[in-house]
């Protein structure tokens, strides 16, 4: 429980604390396999956010802010003084709204296919903002359209398509609407950082004065959620950042390229 409500997260390994946190309507799953390969000498957090898995899904207040002070809360709880951030889309907003809240608490950042970064952002998730989106959404995500999706990801199997990381990780996201606490959460929190001209949050003016921490920043060069040339703009407006573009990778460039993205965050937790 954290703030009276349910906040499931993963805590396990020990060493310098990193924090995972994932984006709309993902879960910490997202990131197992990085768990896997840094809890040998890490303490690696994973929380599900509020309105996500496992976590509660209330009404409230799902902004940046809202879940940085949470997150924040979490590592009061634990008595854990600095951790390293790495935040995924929505989730690498939050990261830098943590960073700018509370830039004591944090060692390093990491933004992967980040949120915050530019207007730009796909039409899938603008469509979220538009009035009735609320009544559309549960046909979307309804088992009738379930069903037939996955009978027609089994026919093309069958021919050799292989589905893709971010064709997988949107299906699955798309389909945890299903449930109506988990879509009127979604749409809370979409709204709160997206109208349909695109994103209405920006870093832009917080992140010369609030990072001066190392920051590495993670993108897919095939990204169709949030475009690749976000990736300039951060390093153009974080003093102390290092780019690493995956080729051909497309929004969640951890699970494109897990053993790669591994070895580069590794790296980047180990430089002086």
């Amino acid at each position: 429980m954290l703030n009276g409500h349910e906040l499931w997260y993963l805590d396990t390994g020990d060493g310098p604390a990193v924090m995972f946190i994932h984006g709309l309507t993902s879960t910490h799953r997202n990131w197992d396999h990085l768990v896997e390969k840094l809890r040998i000498d890490h303490r690696v957090l994973a929380p599900d956010l509020f309105g996500h898995g496992a976590s509660a899904k209330s009404m409230g207040d799902y902004s940046l802010g809202a879940h940085a002070a949470i997150l924040r809360d979490l590592l009061d709880q634990l008595g854990i003084d600095k951790v390293t951030l790495v935040g995924h889309s929505f989730g690498g907003g939050i990261a830098m709204q943590f960073v700018y809240l509370f830039p004591e608490r944090v060692e390093r950042l990491v933004l992967v296919a980040s949120g915050g970064l530019g207007r730009d952002v796909s039409p899938l998730l603008r469509a979220a903002t538009l009035p009735g989106a609320g009544w559309v959404l549960p046909f979307i995500a309804s088992g009738w359209v379930k069903g037939r999706g996955e009978a027609a990801g089994r026919t093309l199997a069958r021919t050799g398509w292989e589905a893709s990381p971010d064709v997988t990780e949107i299906w699955r996201g798309f389909m945890s609407l299903g449930d109506a606490d988990t879509r009127r959460a979604f749409l809370a929190t979409t709204r709160s950082v997206i109208d349909p001209g695109g994103q209405t949050v920006t870093a832009h003016d917080r992140l010369p004065r609030a990072i001066e921490l190392p920051t590495l920043v993670v993108w897919g060069t095939r990204d169709r959620m949030i475009p690749a040339w976000h990736a300039t703009t951060a390093h153009g407006l974080i003093e102390n950042s290092k780019v690493v573009l995956f080729e051909g990778a497309g929004h969640f460039p951890h699970l494109d390229k897990p053993e790669r993205f591994a070895e580069v965050l590794r790296d980047f937790l180990e430089e002086d």
